[in-house]
């Protein structure tokens, strides 16, 4: 189960399809191994960039059973959803097929800071004692959440054990989080990665987002842990390019795709509609980035 003390790369997983948009469910055993040779500690699937909204339910659970079958690490399941039955239910066939926990993002309906309290505070009642993330992404849901209100949550709710920070700027929020007193839940960032060892010095536990070398984020977190700091910095900034280009809004996840398919994650870099796809220049751009990555890393001793 997940706990407070969880740590690492929890990588936001893609969900892979088939050129007609069918899910690939080869692909995904192919992904989930991908995943664990490059150093993830978890998954999170379904989430925002998992395509999570293209989904229908049943595809939803056969892609959490088939996940939780493959993986050999942690398995954290996004329920998001408007209603809390269909939270629950996916919380039901997500546990029962033997998942760490679920990730819940606020509806984008909330606005005052005791609206978001009783949300969570309703999300804990109705999930019983299943552990749950808390995903605080304001610059797509809407909805901002400030340290003294996640401070309540998790005063509030026991089963609130981690929190998925990926305000913008949000560097403020993670030391405020953790000079504060209280119940220490673990932090897990997202935002691509590309504030890592920013947020690693301010107390962050790790990663909880996708990038198509999800390496470098594990090399980060370890790199930290150990205390080299330069070392740490020199690998972050040989993947920065890249990771910056993957960040386009719109765009970002097509280019994941495409990569990781050119990685042989996973077998098409089909981007289920409605969804992008990328053009020829981008294609070619994504390449150039990609071969000055690996001189970098290989000045480096990385590969």
């Amino acid at each position: 189960m997940l706990t407070e003390d969880a740590k690492g790369v929890y990588t936001i997983a893609v969900t892979p399809f088939l050129p007609n948009g069918a899910v690939d469910y080869d692909s995904v055993d192919r992904m989930v191994d991908f995943y664990a040779e490059k150093g993830c500690t978890g998954l999170t699937i379904l989430g925002m960039m998992g395509e999570a909204g293209k989904l229908s339910a049943e595809e939803s659970e056969a892609v959490v059973q088939r996940v939780v079958a493959r993986a050999e690490v942690p398995v954290v399941v996004g329920v998001s959803a408007p209603g809390f039955a269909a939270m629950q239910a996916l919380t039901g066939v997500a546990m029962d097929a033997g998942a760490a926990g679920v990730m819940v993002a606020p509806p984008g309906s909330l606005r005052t800071d005791e609206q978001i309290l009783n949300y969570y505070r309703t999300t804990a009642k109705m999930l019983g004692d299943v552990p749950f993330v808390l995903q605080d992404f304001p610059l797509v849901t809407g909805v901002q959440i400030s340290p003294s209100v996640i401070l309540q949550i998790v005063e509030d709710c026991a089963t609130c054990v981690m929190l998925k920070h990926e305000d913008w700027p949000g560097l403020d929020k993670i030391s405020a989080l953790r000079v504060a007193d209280g119940r220490r839940i673990s932090i897990l960032c997202g935002n691509g990665g590309m504030f890592l060892p920013e947020e690693m010095g301010r107390g962050a536990d790790g990663a909880m987002t996708g990038f198509a070398y999800p390496e470098m984020m594990a090399e980060v977190v370890r790199l930290h842990a150990e205390g080299d700091l330069d070392r740490m910095q020199d690998v972050f900034d040989a993947y920065l390019p890249l990771a910056r280009y993957e960040s386009q809004p719109g765009l970002g996840l097509a280019i994941r795709k495409h990569t990781l398919a050119a990685r042989g994650a996973i077998a098409h870099s089909t981007v289920r509609a409605p969804g992008a796809a990328l053009k020829p220049a981008a294609i070619e751009e994504v390449s150039r980035l990609v071969a000055r990555q690996e001189a970098r890393l290989t000045a480096l001793g990385v590969i």
